[in-house]
């Protein structure tokens, strides 16, 4: 077997780990198959018959692949809205089990914090507290020492303690999320209200049309605009949405927006909400066809 071939199989041993990382770095399953594939291109052209530890030096080069995206990312302002919800993993209802490894086990509401650490704080948080890589590694990655990578790590670990994490099994979750669209297209706006946590936060992000695009924070708040919005004529599709419960709206058959939900002690506690048509197009278009 040749240096190459034994290089591609060990790669393909590690990918599903590798787009795991990326994905959680950069919180789009797209970029993150292109961060796995630029990985594979340096890989095989540096080589590593003489690497020890394979699994380590291939997450190395990913991690360093996407730190430089997310530099890149905020030095050309890409992303120049104050709302953004990061590109989700969807899978159809059908079978939870599958559906929920699809989301890596990663719920949006973590990844909608971890955009807001720094390149270097979400690395550092992602690889130590995710995959457990020791800090000497990181800190090489980063060009820092082991005692600066554990401290921008702490100071992510901070903030995404003030992530939603989703609780309950997803049948549960499905029950207060149908409950939360029955109220709407009733206008019950007290049965909305019984839904929602006191300090829900909507987030809804529709790219370059800023009618679509708000945050709104608290249950009235969000169980008017829930009022304002429900459409008799749309049609709810249920999907898992990074492991939780979630929906695709779709109106004529075309579909409007993806809106994920995070149930927290029975009541929904954010909603993250993806109205951009070319994202949609993206990330549902052929889903919808499976069904």
């Amino acid at each position: 077997m040749s240096d190459q071939d034994w290089l591609a199989e060990r790669f393909e041993e590690h990918r599903a780990r590798l787009r795991q990382v990326a994905y959680r770095i950069l919180g789009s399953a797209a970029e993150a198959d292109d961060a796995v594939q630029d990985a594979w291109l340096r890989a095989s052209r540096a080589g590593a018959r003489d690497v020890e530890n394979i699994g380590g030096w291939l997450t190395t080069i990913v991690a360093r692949v996407c730190l430089n995206l997310l530099r890149s990312r905020r030095t050309r302002r890409e992303e120049p809205l104050d709302v953004h919800v990061p590109d989700p993993v969807v899978a159809l209802d059908a079978d939870p089990e599958q559906a929920a490894l699809l989301g890596d086990a990663v719920g949006l509401a973590l990844l909608v914090v971890l955009e807001t650490l720094s390149p270097p704080e979400r690395v550092a948080f992602v690889l130590h507290d995710m995959f457990a890589v020791p800090f000497d590694e990181i800190a090489r990655m980063l060009d820092t020492s082991s005692a600066a990578a554990r401290q921008l790590a702490s100071r992510g670990r901070r903030r995404v303690r003030i992530a939603a994490t989703p609780e309950g099994s997803l049948e549960a979750q499905r029950e207060v999320v149908d409950a939360f669209f029955a109220a709407a297209r009733r206008g019950d706006f007290e049965a909305l209200i019984s839904v929602l946590d006191p300090d829900v936060v909507l987030r809804s992000d529709g790219g370059a049309e800023a009618a679509l695009t708000a945050s709104v924070e608290g249950a009235a708040a969000v169980a008017g605009r829930a009022l304002m919005f429900a459409n008799p004529a749309a049609t709810l599709h249920p999907v898992v949405v990074n492991g939780g419960a979630g929906v695709v709206v779709t109106l004529d058959g075309r579909p409007i927006s993806l809106i994920a939900f995070t149930v927290v002690g029975g009541r929904i506690a954010e909603i993250d909400a993806i109205a951009d048509p070319q994202r949609l197009d993206r990330l549902v278009g052929a889903l919808l066809t499976e069904e």
